[in-house]
């Protein structure tokens, strides 16, 4: 063979091994002013069971029964020399999620994720583990995580905003246990974690409890409607590809989710997607039909970017760095022309429109609403990277929950039946959920207002004589030190469902104690 054939066929070996080498994952999108730090706090929500008294083995379970939630925090911090953390420090997060002293993890597809990060170790991020908060107030930012997802599954999208003087809060996307439950039981559930996350961290020194903002991916995506819709507290929504666009027969079923009513600003992210996408989604979920979420939201300012080059998976970092998913997942995902480096490309500018959208609508920044409101080109962003449309919302004349809170507050607590009734007549379309006013009736208790709690919880029960209602409204007596009254509270909702083994314990503790 001539050297100047080998030569040739050295060059298209060398040329072949570069085009099989794709581009890693790494942020583009230039940092904030602000050094990031990080903090784990490690909390239980008092108000809601997770494990049972008994476990699988039929022995008394071992540590706290309370719900935990393992809580992230991104914030504004002042500059150190101290080691950055890497995203293998992210990873080990994993063990302590729901067993805070006894590490642990069970394996799955996450790991399937995980595995496939090349060097962990040495892939450095913005954070500073425990760093010093500088002197302020930011407005918050919950991350909701996707379905059954690690609460730092976008870890780059929530350093970036901290970096920029936002606290970044986030939990492990649970639903009834650590894995989502599909279907309204696992929306409720992520739901209070968000509100929980909401009030937990408003008494923070370094947040702005007025400006308060939930970033949700996928399923919590769908979460985070859910949370804002119950909680007033919440002024702005980003949902990144969320299950809001999914599954609107969900909302359907709530009961008392109305995007028709709903007022604040939301930013709804969409990936590519293929025209049978919904036609599927109908076959396979029975959740899936139902009216437009996107459409209905005409009384809140509405952005929809639509990405032409990314798909589902492609909305969370955790994602955009393992290899196994670039290698061997995404190549059958679809038969399309978009290429990992449309992905990269896109998740940047998908960054970009939060932090342009939380800064417009948190900030008030007058420079970020321009850019929502400009289009793709006059952003410097080709059409096909992204479409981008932006309608204002209109006003709304109807009684709110927030506004009924306020006449029942008026009218004293005794009269929330009298005050509900008044408001259907004025307002047919008002309506509320048994699980709403729980979550209300357990945020006062929360908040050591016993007498009021018991007075909302007795209207949940008027809106839903459940086993579930009345064993809630058993739990408040108790926490009132009320313990009669709770014990037949315990019974009435054995009554009704003598399969409640919640409400079962609760009745032999209370027994128990109350001889």
């Amino acid at each position: 063979m001539r050297w100047s054939t080998l030569l040739l066929v050295f060059s298209c070996l060398s040329l072949g091994a570069r085009a099989q080498q794709r581009e890693a994952f790494s942020m583009k999108t230039q940092p904030g002013p602000y050094p990031v730090g990080f903090r784990v706090v490690d909390q239980y929500d008092h108000s809601r069971p997770f494990r049972q008294k008994i476990d699988d083995l039929g022995r008394a379970t071992t540590g706290g029964l309370d719900r935990p939630l393992q809580t992230l925090i991104w914030f504004p911090a002042e500059a150190t020399n101290q080691e950055r953390m890497s995203v293998a420090d992210y990873l080990v997060l994993r063990h302590t999620e729901t067993s805070f002293d006894t590490p642990s993890v069970a394996a799955g597809l996450d790991e399937w994720f995980i595995e496939g990060i090349p060097h962990p170790e040495q892939d450095k991020t913005l954070a500073v583990r425990d760093a010093k908060p500088v002197k302020g107030r930011f407005p918050l930012v919950i991350y909701a995580p996707s379905f059954s997802a690690f609460a730092w599954e976008n870890l780059d999208l929530c350093e970036f905003l901290a970096s920029y003087g936002y606290v970044v809060v986030a939990s492990p996307g649970m639903g009834v246990d650590r894995e989502g439950t599909h279907g309204l039981t696992g929306l409720n559930a992520q739901a209070q974690d968000i509100s929980f996350l909401v009030g937990w961290a408003g008494t923070l020194p370094d947040v702005d409890p007025a400006a308060v903002a939930v970033v949700g991916f996928s399923w919590g995506g769908l979460a985070n409607l859910f949370a804002a819709a119950r909680d007033s507290r919440i002024d702005a929504l980003v949902a990144l590809d969320g299950s809001m666009r999914y599954f609107p027969g969900l909302v359907q079923q709530s009961g008392d989710v109305h995007p028709e009513l709903m007022t604040i600003p939301l930013l709804f992210v969409a990936g590519r997607s293929t025209p049978e996408s919904q036609a599927q989604l109908e076959a396979n979920f029975k959740d899936a039909a139902g009216p437009s979420v996107l459409n209905e939201w005409t009384h809140g300012d509405f952005v929809l970017v639509q990405m032409e080059e990314m798909i589902h998976p492609e909305f969370n970092t955790l994602t955009q760095r393992t290899e196994r998913y670039w290698q061997s997942d995404f190549p059958n995902r679809m038969d399309t022309d978009i290429t990992r480096e449309d992905g990269l490309t896109g998740y940047q500018w998908v960054v970009r429109y939060t932090h342009e959208f939380l800064d417009a609508y948190l900030k008030h920044k007058s420079t970020a609403m321009k850019f929502l409101r400009q289009s793709p080109d006059q952003n410097g962003v080709s059409h096909h990277v992204l479409n981008a449309s932006f309608r204002p919302g209109s006003p709304l004349a109807v009684e709110s929950f927030a506004e009924f809170r306020k006449h029942v507050g008026e009218a004293g607590f005794e009269h929330v039946s009298d005050v509900y009734a008044s408001t259907l007549k004025k307002e047919p379309t008002f309506a509320l959920s048994a699980d709403t006013v729980t979550d209300w009736a357990f945020r006062l208790l929360g908040n050591h207002h016993f007498v009021e709690a018991v007075d909302v919880m007795r209207f949940a029960i008027q809106l839903q004589p459940s086993s579930r209602a009345y064993g809630s409204l058993g739990q408040i007596y108790i926490k009132e030190g009320e313990r009669t009254e709770a014990i037949a509270s315990f019974q009435k909702a054995l009554e009704i469902d003598p399969g409640n083994i919640i409400a079962k314990g609760d009745l032999e503790t209370a027994t128990h104690e109350s001889r």
